[in-house]
């Protein structure tokens, strides 16, 4: 285990996908870098937490460095659950430290209220929680006990994305009239853990993954939605169970204009990039029209193999994303990562670090108000 000395502890709930491929690795190159001290991982079971422990890109990335596990795959059978054992993890946690929060949508509410509790500064994974009013009661407790709290809408650290809230504030974009966005995630998707819980009950696939362009129309233009209405399909898993897996969105914002969201687990599992997923937004200026045209999948990089790769989706013919999140050799030991999905969890972290650092409450809720009027 690296020496942490004084550095905050951060506490993970979810040992996933987004933790193995986004969260972790960044943890691992901030706590290398000395900003966060000992990482914790809780999850329902030890299955996914011993995954975590024996991933060739971690051990790759990150030779030195490992994590605190909860339940220790060493102690106790693969497949036992352990649905509220977050909840000692938190109380085990110094107050004032670090929780980043990666479970399926419909606990997001139950694990930020323990983390609050618990006097927790939070990062967590897209969407906050699932109602208004939650978020609203989020927000209160949060300021209320001086506790900094993050959502990883990672596109509004791609470059375009900060060039486009940019040029947006400055006029040279008009007013936003009409967008249309749309994010589909591969068909393999369908036999994962997504067939557990983002099932009709618990969630759909605009409220986990549409968010994002709401999100990021807002961040750009500074507007509101003020309606969100969505159509969804519902179609059975390969286990049976139903989701909304096809979706389409319309949301009203604060000036009239309509943004649709188009969702789905519907991208060929043959098609060439991880996904499909992009925006066009239309706008009005004084004498003609704007544009802001965004394709978030393809980037520009056309790769052919020698042959397919192991994971599901690997093609011989492929559309990397090099602007989401890679690990990259830079020299020195192991590697480094790069992306937009880093530098949101980098810099909600750091923030969360800056906060742990300060004793005074009202010191705390300026730092709050300060991120909160700066938008980032």
């Amino acid at each position: 285990m690296t020496n942490c000395d004084n550095r905050p502890q951060v506490t993970i709930i979810g040992g996933g996908m987004i933790s193995r491929v986004q969260i972790l690795p960044t943890l691992y190159h901030l706590q290398r870098s000395g900003v966060v001290g000992e990482i914790h991982i809780c999850a329902l079971n030890a299955a996914p937490l011993k995954e975590l422990q024996e991933d060739p890109a971690l051990r790759a990335g990150f030779p030195a460095q490992d994590f605190v596990p909860h339940p220790d795959p060493g102690k106790v059978a693969p497949d036992d659950k352990f649905p509220d054992l977050y909840k000692d993890v938190f109380a085990a946690a110094p107050r004032g430290s670090l929780a980043v929060i990666a479970v399926p949508d419909q606990l997001h509410y139950p694990v930020l209220k323990a983390a609050i509790e618990n006097d927790l500064h939070v990062c967590i994974v897209k969407p906050l929680v699932l109602k208004h009013v939650q978020a609203e009661e989020i927000a209160r407790l949060g300021y209320q006990r001086g506790l900094l709290i993050g959502v990883d809408y990672h596109k509004r650290f791609d470059y375009r994305s900060l060039m486009a809230r940019k040029e947006y504030r400055t006029g040279r974009l008009g007013e936003f009239r009409l967008c249309q966005a749309h994010l589909h995630e591969p068909w393999f998707y369908r036999d994962s853990n997504f067939q557990n819980w983002c099932t009709c009950e618990n969630s759909d696939f605009f409220t986990y993954i549409g968010c994002h362009y709401v999100d990021l129309v807002a961040f750009i233009t500074g507007l509101r939605p003020v309606s969100v209405s969505v159509y969804g399909i519902k179609d059975k898993y390969p286990n049976g169970r139903e989701g909304y897996l096809w979706t389409d969105a319309r949301i009203i914002w604060e000036n009239g204009a309509v943004l649709s969201v188009a969702n789905a687990i519907g991208y060929p599992n043959a098609g060439a990039g991880g996904n499909t997923q992009g925006m066009v937004l239309w706008g009005q200026g004084p004498n003609d029209a704007t544009l802001i045209y965004h394709s978030d999948q393809y980037r520009g990089v056309k790769h052919s193999y020698t042959e397919a790769g192991s994971d599901p989706g690997d093609t011989v013919y492929a559309e990397p994303n090099p602007d989401y999140f890679r690990l990259i050799d830079q020299g020195g030991e192991g590697l480094v990562p790069v992306g937009y999905g880093h530098r949101s969890v980098e810099y909600i972290v750091r923030s969360c670090s800056q906060a742990a650092g300060i004793d005074d409450l009202v010191q705390r809720q300026e730092l709050i108000r300060r991120f909160d009027a700066e938008g980032i």
